[in-house]
């Protein structure tokens, strides 16, 4: 909407018909300027020039039509001028002074900026003050920075496929077939189902954390460090650093496990079993690490191109498992197993004792001396011997190493004598019917050999040699080794978290990704769990290295159509994974350091130019190489469950310690989370660290303990809002003292409320329902202090004090308040009032926003004591740096016993001063007489302001937030200072003028009357003093008299006249009102004769209707009419109006004016809430 203006200067006062008659005269000011305008909206792309529209306009006038009666025809569109306005600049450029519109706030607008600016500053919402010096100093060097690309990634590039990456890992090929065979399906699927819930309960507290606020890149160590405060945060960083860096090397493991078995086993260096073993993996895990080193030190970049491949791989075995789960149904698999007795033997050309000469012929049939039976319907076929002569026989490998000889007649192991070889399908297929014997557990002791409960044996078992070549377990199995080694294949769900600074829209990407990556590989897990059972044969999956079916990897034998497609893939996918862990955990080490939290590992927050961390990356080489010399797979990944489990715990009970305290800034855009949830997810987690290792879980405890201590004495101060300090707010002594140390954080502000009350004569609160507004905002959970001033001497009002504090605390149990009663004696209200302000609180727990009662009789008051505290209190809130809350008709406010309503929450974002307009409405909401109120937020924009781009940004921020509002900028363009707001001004000031005179004290009047000219004799007769006396007195009646009727002058009752009757032309120049002089002397009442004289009379009263209006009245007057005629018209049917309070003058001669301006700002609304900020940031788009 556009404004157009007509400029014509008048040299006659007949010329501007439709002014009224009480207008002064403004013939004689010929350079007075006089603007008519159009309020109505003008086509912009057919502008019209002052000069030709004004002779339109001119030219369409006539007889005595008044300007803002006719119309304007203007091209095809026809305009009509809605009222007139009169521009009074007194000789000033407009540009001299602030927007007209907002000049009730110009004072301030170096510390309280226009909304517009703000956004403006906002338009990538990484300026926005957050009371934390590492945010600004964060934005300051990104600044210097060339601007970089905005983050693209999407949920499924971003988030789900990382997490898949990290997930599916080393366990899943090289130990979910043995966890199934050990546990059985049964307790396999309890353990997964386990780990899963874990890992899922923990996603849900993440996304909550995640989502409440912008997460810059660093993960779950920022989420933890900035919710729980620096101790805890380095605490479990450093235990998080610790689980990746040993993931890295159960992955390096891992993958020298599989290329040391299953693709080249002769590059074996040391030969045998058991220590060479270990020392092989020590070797080439170390030159594995080593060269994955390198490739990180080089660049991340080649990492990173790296990573699709591998996911790749990973994805292309899985589905390879499931293809061939379901042909096993169909057709036989080649793989069978060798069983002496119900033992099982590792793989052997011949499963035979002896071999006659002629078992087979040419054609591969059998020999008539052999017969092929059927042991059971799962055995599969079995090779049984007929008896034979000797001299056809000849003695096999197997014989060989049973009997230590090759003679047929030698003395063999006797449990080989006593039972027959056989052999068994090691892949029965789906349709076979063997998970019923795998549904039950089989746990075994180290060194015990692997056998099938449902095969015959002979009844004299004896122990087994080792030197036999029976399948051994190496370790002693249990439920929760299983849980131990199972755990790190459920680990990564931080992937997406990590990456948040890549994405486009985190707080929608990082829940559903991470959660959807979840619910996919729980269901991979536990359909892999059933497949393997159903499939395998027992003591195949119990068989951890594959050595009864010709060494080939376990889960390979299920893989369609060659085991080759799991061996290739699950190698490169756990390169892959120790790539990733190797890049990963340095930048973590990286990002603690720089936190300097630890002072000692302050050098690895270094790096090369381009900032990557090497310091840090040989520091994790070398932590992971320990992990390599320990060369087991399954004794390192407990150590990592240890460290991830304490990661998650830590996760779960930030999340459920920022919901129970309902810290205002907990506002989680992701809201299906619960803290019963997180607490539900820190039991399973603290239960799997004592299930899986109860020893580990204790050493993981005490390093995370003398790391918290440490930072606890040694470390560097740090704020960062976390929970703890919010949870300290409650506290006793401690809590106070380490409230203290600093400042709150942006994120902990909470309104901590003085509410001051007035009583009357009788100790009754005249405003009760300060306190009832006051606790529907104790959502924030804050100090709450009730404070009045009793007016007397301490020692003789004492007991009234005391009865004021009884009535307060009645009235705060009435009302289920929470807090603190504070009554101060002194002689002057406003001083006590002070005096509170500056002393109430303890420590931190002092309060930061006063609530005080609007005066509501200051116009009809003639004491103007009651006004004037409230100005006071207004100024020293603001030199205090607290926010300040003034409720206006707060007897229309509801109850806390009154049912919810529908309607609205009105916000008017005029100037930024801490973000307190945005806050209330949240914790009014909480509260469940305003729950059902939606939020509107109205900003104004000016002439130079783009209202469509403002209302962007104005989105997007409150989108950051996590504040749910409708928005509306409302276009308010320089117009004319109208005549009606003029007079208003002028009424205004005539009767400040009044007050001055007729506030006067009785000894004042007294004064005056013995200086008058009547007192005395003045035409040469002694005149009667008690006569004059009661003359002067009657004449003090009707001054009074007087002032009243001016009084009502510009009330609420007035406003509905017409604006053409109310039109007055404006001087050119501002007179200076000084107060009446209260000390007298002879020449001071000289002065005051020569100024004054006649003021008491009705002739004074109407020299005083020539008074011209100072101009910055008339400005503030223009904004508070302005304003409120876009807030009424917007806001007339809401049920709350926030609104920002302007500052009082800095000139107290202008108080009386400064309450006008507020009264005219708030009329015709029900309920308004006017908000003064403390001059500090209270709300953040942070997490």
């Amino acid at each position: 909407m556009s404004s157009v203006r007509f400029t014509v200067t008048p040299t006659k006062v007949e010329d501007l018909t439709g002014l009224s008659d009480t207008s002064p005269d403004i013939s004689s000011r010929p350079s007075a300027h006089v603007r008519f305008g159009s309020r109505e909206s003008v086509n912009r792309s057919d502008p019209v020039s002052e000069g030709s529209a004004g002779g339109t306009m001119f030219g369409g006038m006539g007889g005595n039509e008044t300007p803002d009666r006719s119309s304007i025809d203007q091209g095809e569109g026809n305009s009509k001028i809605s009222s007139v306005y009169i521009n009074n600049s007194h000789g000033m450029d407009d540009d001299e002074f602030f927007d007209r519109n907002l000049a009730l706030f110009e004072e301030e607008m170096d510390t309280r900026p226009k909304v517009s600016s703000l956004l403006s500053r906002l338009a990538n919402y990484t300026n926005l003050t957050q009371g934390a010096k590492e945010h600004e100093e964060a934005e300051s060097i990104g600044e210097k920075k060339k601007t970089s690309k905005s983050p693209q990634m999407g949920t499924f590039m971003g988030v789900y496929l990382p997490c898949l990456q990290n997930i599916f890992g080393v366990i899943l090929f090289l130990r979910l077939t043995w966890v199934v065979g050990t546990a059985g399906v049964l307790q396999a699927l309890c353990i997964v189902f386990i780990c899963c819930c874990c890992t899922l309960l923990t996603a849900i507290s993440m996304s909550a954390i995640a989502t409440n606020g912008v997460v810059p890149a660093g993960g779950s160590y920022f989420m933890i460090s900035r919710s729980l405060g620096p101790e805890f945060g380095g605490a479990v960083g450093i235990c998080f650093y610790l689980g990746t860096t040993f993931a890295g090397a159960m992955y390096i493991l891992g993958a020298i496990e599989i290329l040391l078995m299953y693709i080249v086993p002769q590059a074996e260096i040391f030969k045998g079993g058991g220590a060479a073993v270990l020392n092989n993996m020590r070797v080439y895990g170390s030159i594995c690490l080593l060269l994955m080193s390198l490739l990180v030190f080089v660049g991340v970049k080649y990492v990173n191109k790296l990573a699709s491949i591998f996911l790749a791989c990973v994805i292309v075995s899985i589905v390879s498992i499931y293809i061939g789960a379901f042909v096993s149904a169909f057709h036989e698999h080649k793989f069978t197993v060798c069983m002496l007795g119900n033992r099982t033997i590792s793989s052997h050309d011949q499963c035979n004792k002896t071999v006659p000469v002629g078992i087979k012929d040419t054609t591969g049939n059998f020999d008539s001396n052999f017969t092929l039976g059927y042991e059971n319907s799962t055995a599969g076929p079995v090779v049984v011997p007929t008896a034979a002569p000797a001299a056809e026989e000849k003695p096999t490998l197997l014989w060989e190493e049973f009997c230590h000889s090759t003679e047929l007649n030698a003395t063999c192991d006797e449990y080989f004598t006593a039972n027959n070889f056989t052999e068994i399908k090691g892949i029965p297929g789906l349709a076979s019917g063997i998970i019923s014997e795998n549904l039950w557990s089989s746990y075994i002791g180290k060194g015990e050999v692997l056998e099938k409960s449902s095969l015959s044996s002979s009844h004299s078992s004896p122990p087994a040699s080792p030197t036999h070549p029976y399948v051994f377990a190496d370790i002693t199995t249990s439920f929760t080794l299983l849980v131990g080694i199972f755990f790190p294949s459920v680990t990564g769900i931080m992937a997406g978290s990590n990456r948040s600074g890549d994405l486009k829209d985190a707080q929608r990407s990082i829940p559903i990704g991470t959660i959807l990556a979840i619910l996919t590989t729980s269901f991979v897990y536990l359909s892999s769990v059933v497949l393997f059972g159903a499939c395998i044969d027992g003591v195949v999956l119990r068989d951890k290295f594959g050595e009864s079916v010709d060494g080939t990897l376990v889960v390979g034998t299920l893989a369609w159509p060659s085991p080759w497609v799991i061996v290739i893939g699950s190698f490169f996918s756990t390169c892959g994974a120790g790539l990733q862990s190797l890049t990963g955990a340095p930048r973590l080490l990286q990002a603690i350091a720089k936190d300097n939290i630890i002072p000692f590992l302050r050098v690895f927050g270094h790096g090369k130019a381009n900032g990557e961390p090497t310091w840090a990356l040989l520091l994790t080489a070398l932590i992971a190489e320990l992990g390599i010399l320990i060369a087991s797979l399954d004794l390192v990944a407990p150590i990592l469950t240890m460290f991830f489990l304490m990661c998650y715990l830590f996760v779960n009970l930030a999340c459920a310690l920022q919901t129970l305290l309902r810290t205002p800034n907990w506002r989680p855009r992701f809201s299906y989370y619960h803290w019963t949830l997180s607490f539900l997810g820190m039991i399973i987690c603290l239960a799997l660290m004592f299930i899986s290792s109860w020893y580990y879980a204790i050493v993981a405890m005490v390093i995370a303990g003398m790391i918290y201590k440490y930072i606890e004495y040694h470390g560097a101060e740090k704020e960062w809002g976390d929970g703890i300090r919010g949870l300290s707010l409650s506290a006793a002594r401690y809590a106070l003292l380490r409230l203290e140390e600093g400042p709150p954080h942006t994120k902990n502000w909470r309104p901590q409320l003085l509410v001051l009350l007035k009583l009357d004569e009788d100790a009754h609160v005249k405003s009760p329902r300060l306190l009832t507004f006051a606790s529907q905002l104790k959502a924030g959970k804050g100090l709450t202090i009730v404070g009045t001033v009793v007016s007397g001497n301490f020692l003789q009002t004492y007991g009234e004090a005391l009865a004021a504090e009884q009535t307060l605390k009645h009235l705060m149990e009435k009302e289920r308040v929470k807090g603190f009663v504070q009554c101060i004696v002194a002689q002057k209200p406003r001083e006590g009032i002070s005096h509170m302000i500056q002393s109430s609180g303890l420590g931190g727990m002092k309060p930061n926003t006063v609530v005080m009662g609007w005066p509501h009789t200051w116009r009809q008051s003639e004491d103007p004591q009651a006004w004037k505290t409230f100005i006071n209190t207004v100024r020293v809130t603001t030199a205090a740096h607290l926010a300040l809350l003034v409720p206006k008709n707060i007897s229309l406010f509801p109850s806390n016993s009154e049912p919810p309503t529908d309607g609205y929450i009105d916000i008017w974002w005029i100037v930024h001063d801490g973000g307190m307009l945005m806050l209330l409405p949240f914790l009014l909401r909480q509260h469940k007489v305003w729950r059902k109120c939606g939020m509107r937020i109205f900003t104004v924009a000016q002439m130079e302001d783009n209202s469509i781009q403002m209302k962007k940004d104005l989105a997007t921020f409150l989108y950051h937030l996590r504040i749910e509002a409708e928005v509306e900028v409302v276009e308010m363009h320089n117009s004319d200072i109208s005549a009606y707001t003029y007079e208003r001004t002028l009424m205004m000031e005539q009767r400040s003028q009044m007050l001055r005179q007729m506030r006067l004290s009785k000894s004042d009047r007294e004064k005056e009357v013995y200086l008058s000219p009547r007192f005395r004799s003045t035409e040469g007769h002694t005149s009667n003093p008690i006569k004059d006396d009661r003359d002067r007195q009657a004449q003090l009646v009707k001054d009074r008299n007087s002032m009243l009727r001016l009084t009502s002058i510009g009330s609420d009752d007035e406003d509905d006249t017409d604006g053409g009757e109310r039109d007055r032309p404006v001087s050119s120049s501002s007179e200076h009102h000084r107060r009446v002089q209260m000390t007298w002397t002879k020449e001071k009442t000289a002065q005051y004769r020569a100024a004054h004289s006649g003021c008491s009379t009705p002739e004074g009263f109407r020299d005083m209707l020539s008074i011209r209006p100072d101009h910055s009245n008339v400005r503030r007057m223009h904004t508070a009419v302005k304003l409120n005629e876009v807030i009424v018209n917007k806001s007339h049917d809401a049920r709350l109006v926030l609104l920002n309070m302007p500052g009082p003058p800095k000139n107290t001669d202008g108080d009386e004016n400064y309450m006008e301006f507020l009264e005219v700002l708030t009329e015709g609304l029900e309920r308004v809430l006017l908000v003064r900020g403390g001059g500090s940031e209270v709300i953040t788009i942070y997490s």
